[in-house]
C-alpha cells in the first residue's frame, strides 16, 4: 500500500505504540521520508499530533484508510475515534492483523456495524482511482497483478468476518 499510495499521491501517516518498549515501525514497510510518524501511548492513532497534521493538509471530514496490527485494539479505537468526529473510515481487511487471529473477524464485524467501510486493499485502490482512464491506472494495475498471489493469501488468511 505504501507504493500504491505514492503513485496516487495519498499521504501516509504512521504511529508506533510506545516505541521505546515495543520498537519502531518495521523497516520492511519502507515508509517514505514524507510520511508523518509519531509515537504514542494511547491505543488510538487519532492523537493530537496526527489531528494537527491532517488539518494542515486537508479540510475535514477526511476519508482515511487504516491498516495496522492489533485490529481489535489500535485499529478499532482509531476507527471509532475518527468516525466519532465525522470522518469516513475504510479498514483494509487484508492489511490488518492481530496476535490472536480470532480477534480480527470480531473487530471487523464490529467496525462494519459501527459504520466503517471494511474492504480489501485492491477494492479500495480501484475505488480511489474511479476510472481506468487516469494516468496512474497502468502503474496501479501492474502492481495489483504483480502482488496478486500475496494479496490472495492475505485475503484468505485475514479477511474472515
Amino acid at each position: 500500500m505504501v507504493t500504491q499510495g505514492a503513485i496516487l499521491n495519498i499521504p501516509i501517516y504512521a504511529t508506533t505504540q510506545n516505541a521505546a518498549r515495543l520498537g519502531p515501525v518495521c523497516s520492511e514497510l519502507c515508509l517514505p521520508s514524507s510520511a508523518f510518524q509519531s509515537d504514542k501511548t494511547a491505543f488510538s492513532m487519532f492523537i493530537p499530533s496526527l489531528k494537527s497534521a491532517l488539518e494542515a493538509v486537508s479540510t475535514s471530514p477526511y476519508q482515511i484508510a487504516i491498516v495496522g496490527i492489533e485490529t481489535h485494539i489500535c485499529v478499532t479505537q482509531t476507527a471509532l475515534d475518527l468516525m466519532a468526529e465525522g470522518h469516513k473510515v475504510y479498514v483494509l481487511a487484508d492489511g490488518v492483523s492481530s496476535c490472536n487471529q480470532g480477534e480480527i473477524g470480531v473487530a471487523l464485524r464490529r467496525l462494519a456495524a459501527e459504520g466503517a467501510v471494511v474492504t480489501t486493499s485492491e477494492g479500495w485502490l480501484y475505488e480511489c482511482m474511479g476510472d481506468a482512464s487516469i494516468a496512474e491506472f497502468k502503474a496501479i494495475a501492474g502492481l495489483v497483478k504483480e502482488m496478486k498471489d500475496s494479496t490472495k493469501d492475505a485475503v484468505q488468511t485475514l479477511c474472515k468476518m
